[in-house]
């Protein structure tokens, strides 16, 4: 091959990364990672928690919440520093990070389905959880109207993808993603702040609420994975800090890791008030979305719907982009199709529709959530991050980064096995009560 060739191909590359959506705009601030961020961690899933409280109980329920956030803080870190730990290389995507640390096949192997399962399940969920939340508005604000099933309402949240999805890469969505962030925040509010207004309720109790031993554990199980989910975020972030600019002099992961540590406040912000005050003052009496328990004022809880379906839209958005890059790359790089607007068409308005249609077909798709999540969501969060971590930076035998490393590893995999098992019951119980296309 000769020096034009090499540089045929070099410029080919050029072009194909610059078409790409994570490699294709790299003019981020600081406050963009900021926004997506809070966007990507905070989901609808803030609403639960409460009663993820109420399965674990005061003391066991306060440390984990706390423990969650510091330690997917930490991992978060890892992942910020090991993003440009190559000089002169960026590692732009979580599969590329794998393949670093564990070798070409077999980082693929480790870290593509778990990225595929998380990004597209969530994308279904949202799915869901926006087309519900539509509902909910829809039913608060006209309780008289002739009822609409849930599969209406998840077509017409599937519609505003169908549009957003052909914004070509992260920057050009840091619009919605604000929006969405500033609704997390808003909704959030909106639910400790209407909880504290109604009070400590007169027949309040902290009790388990199952009354046999297996039911407290499957509970606690199960609650255990609704906080674990609570903190996921790490699918996106390597693609997040992708659209940062970086020179040797000025690296991209200090206005990442500002960006983060802002995130990570407005996290704070909104779980730990919600998740407190919710349990405080409804007790083991309050229903898997605190929205629901509250009820009234009316108008209030009919913005709250609709701020969760503005939020909703933009973690939509986060979580398909990764999706979308790993699609046009396989079309572009392996199957030589040509990069055009008209292959970007395609590839999205499918996998809009795509997750619209099993969105749809399952309904208690949540559920099923919990038990994929367990499996998925606690290795790319908790604990892939450390081991590769460990396999790269290779720290010295029981110094402070050794012991950090494998304590998250350990809690991540106690994590990955026993929240499915609260899940899988989850499933078991409710399985009578499913209906697809309901």
């Amino acid at each position: 091959m000769g020096i034009g060739d090499e540089r045929e191909k070099d410029a080919r590359e050029k072009a194909i990364d610059d078409w790409l959506p994570i490699t294709s705009s790299r003019n981020a601030k600081w406050w963009y990672s900021a926004f997506h961020n809070v966007t990507a961690m905070v989901g609808a899933g803030v609403l639960s928690l409460p009663y993820a409280m109420a399965g674990l109980g005061w003391g066991p329920g306060v440390v984990i919440l706390v423990l969650s956030w510091i330690i997917t803080l930490y991992t978060l870190w890892q992942m910020v520093e090991m993003h440009e730990m190559v000089p002169g290389k960026r590692f732009d995507r979580y599969h590329e990070l794998g393949q670093y640390a564990f070798g070409e096949k077999l980082g693929l192997w480790i870290v593509v389905p778990q990225q595929v399962i998380v990004e597209v399940g969530v994308d279904i969920a949202y799915m869901i959880t926006g087309g519900k939340s539509l509902q909910k508005f829809h039913n608060t604000v006209c309780p008289d109207c002739k009822p609409i099933r849930t599969t209406y309402f998840i077509m017409i949240f599937a519609s505003v993808h169908f549009v957003l999805s052909h914004l070509p890469n992260f920057n050009s969505i840091s619009g919605v993603s604000f929006a969405a962030a500033v609704m997390s925040l808003t909704y959030s509010t909106i639910a400790w702040t209407a909880s504290s207004h109604k009070g400590v309720q007169s027949d309040v109790q902290y009790s388990y609420k199952a009354a046999t031993t297996s039911g407290r554990v499957f509970a606690f199980l199960s609650a255990l994975g609704d906080v674990a989910f609570a903190y996921a975020g790490h699918n996106v972030v390597l693609e997040i800090q992708a659209t940062i600019p970086s020179t040797p002099e000025k690296p991209s992961k200090a206005p990442m890791w500002k960006g983060v540590i802002f995130a990570y406040i407005v996290v704070a912000l909104c779980y730990f008030p919600v998740a407190v005050i919710g349990y405080w003052m409804f007790g083991n009496s309050v229903a898997d979305n605190i929205l629901i328990t509250l009820e009234k004022p009316r108008w209030l809880i009919a913005a709250a719907n609709m701020f969760v379906v503005i939020h909703v839209i933009g973690s939509y958005q986060i979580y398909a982009m990764p999706v979308f890059d790993m699609l046009e790359s396989l079309l572009v790089k392996k199957l030589k199709f040509a990069p055009s607007f008209k292959l970007r068409l395609i590839t999205r308005t499918l996998y809009v529709a795509f997750t619209m249609f099993i969105g749809m077909l399952i309904p208690f798709f949540g559920s099923l959530l919990g038990f994929l999540g367990g499996l998925v969501f606690a290795p790319t969060t908790y604990f892939l991050p450390c081991i590769m971590w460990l396999a790269v930076y290779k720290p010295r035998r029981f110094s402070l980064s050794w012991f950090a490393n494998w304590i998250c590893i350990i809690l991540g995999l106690a994590l990955m096995i026993l929240a499915p098992i609260g899940a899988l019951r989850q499933i078991i119980l409710s399985a009578k009560t499913y209906k697809l296309f309901s």
